[in-house]
């Protein structure tokens, strides 16, 4: 459920029209409802409140925003991080230092360093190699840092190849059969705490098969690990639960995922963790945009917008599906291409679409954009960086600004060498 509904024949983000966002703030533009956003949360939590033990980190890459991020954090979330730039977002949102998990598998040495330094709570470790370097900085500043390793477990999680993490030709992870050996040799280190196991098979996941079968997979290492005298007390299971994009498909609940992870963990006896992302904000914004032109094709028309790939990348990336809807509907329909202005013929955000009719100077919105849309967003062709708004009851406020491009350009400067 969300909190984006027709009222009077105007589509209405909580209590506040989208024509007033439209007019005072101007498209496109991001939409964010608070009570979508706690809604979500909830639902998560109690889906998994069978649980013993649980720590819930919202994976920060779904949507970064500070206002989105502080809602989670006083609902309880901690956060899932991969960068040190996303740890800062995190702090600065009000999230607990020890409530921060740094997944990822690039952190650089130096990320390492000032994640150590700040106090965060879990490093998820991707390679052996990571590992020794934590372990000697915190040995070096007379600390000791709290690891899990991520393993993968060559499970198919039918899912787009793309958002695909938990096969053996990914990059994420260390192979199930090599595990215990490195764990070994990391257990063994100074500085270092290891705790436990980490994996994430994918994202988009509309099927809870695979993901059983990695957990399973999981829980026989778990086994091992302590067979072989190893201290295994947290197990993060990551996320990748899907959101419904396309009317009629219909993903897993949250309530269906905890009651298979009650089932599958029930003689684990650790605190299970979680990256919820996707399945918290994704239907908890739209992008609000207006028509520029209907250029009529040869086939069929062209609805052009004043939103972009730039602003919503995920059509040109995966051929992803947004519906797209009239804030205003009058009940007629028509068939046609949606693209915008960027000069790609990538930016499409459909073709052969049947959709509400529309005409120039008509607002509308993509839906299901609350995940991986302003993150991804950029300014190509020397766009304004797309703003965003957080709707909360009656009232809404800019929570990240129109960046335009005199601001692009007062960051770049010309050398003195090119005047020679």
């Amino acid at each position: 459920m969300d909190h984006f509904q027709l009222r009077d024949g105007t589509l209405h983000a909580e209590d506040v029209p989208l024509t007033r966002i439209a007019e005072e703030v101007g498209t496109p533009v991001y939409v964010y409802s608070r009570a979508t956003l706690e809604r979500h949360a909830r639902v998560f939590r109690e889906a998994l409140r069978g649980l013993p033990r649980v720590h819930i980190a919202f994976a920060i890459k779904a949507n970064p925003n500070l206002a989105v991020l502080n809602v989670l954090s006083r609902q309880g979330f901690g956060a899932d991080i991969v960068s040190v730039g996303e740890m800062k977002r995190a702090l600065a949102a009000g999230v607990p230092a020890p409530d921060i998990v740094f997944s990822g598998v690039g952190k650089t040495r130096a990320e390492l360093s000032e994640a150590l330094d700040a106090g965060i709570g879990q490093f998820n470790i991707e390679l052996e190699e990571e590992g020794v370097a934590l372990a000697e900085f915190a040995r070096a500043n007379g600390k000791t840092a709290t690891a899990v390793l991520r393993i993968n477990p060559d499970v198919d999680a039918g899912t787009h190849a793309k958002i695909s993490t938990g096969m053996k030709e990914n990059k994420f992870g260390v192979p199930i059969d090599e595990a215990p050996a490195i764990y070994t040799r990391l257990a063994a280190l100074d500085g270092l705490d290891m705790q436990g196991l980490a994996l994430h098979i994918g994202s988009q996941i509309f099927d809870l098969g695979p993901i059983e079968r990695a957990y399973a997979k999981v829980g026989g290492l778990v086994g091992d690990l302590r067979g072989a005298g190893h201290k295994i007390d947290r197990v993060d299971l990551g996320g990748g639960l899907g959101v419904p994009y396309e009317r009629g498909k219909v993903p897993p609940t949250p309530a269906d995922y905890g009651e298979m992870v009650a089932r599958v963990t029930k003689d684990w006896d650790v605190t299970l963790m979680f990256e919820p992302g996707r399945v918290i904000v994704g239907n908890a914004g739209v992008l609000l945009t207006r028509v520029i032109w209907v250029k009529p094709g040869v086939v069929r028309p062209f609805v052009i917008v004043d939103a972009a790939m730039n602003d919503l990348a995920r059509p040109a990336l995966y051929d992803a599906y947004h519906d797209f809807e009239a804030v205003e509907p009058d009940g007629d329909r028509m068939e046609a291409n949606i693209a915008g202005p960027v000069c790609e013929s990538g930016d499409t955000f459909a073709m052969g679409r049947d959709i509400d009719a529309v005409q120039a100077g008509d607002l509308a919105i993509f839906r299901t954009a609350g995940a991986y849309g302003a993150t991804m967003a950029s300014t190509y062709n020397s766009r304004a960086l797309v703003p965003e708004v957080m709707v909360d009851g009656d009232r809404f406020a800019v929570v990240a600004e129109r960046v335009m491009p005199e601001r692009l350009i007062d960051a770049e400067h010309v050398p003195d060498f090119l005047n020679d």
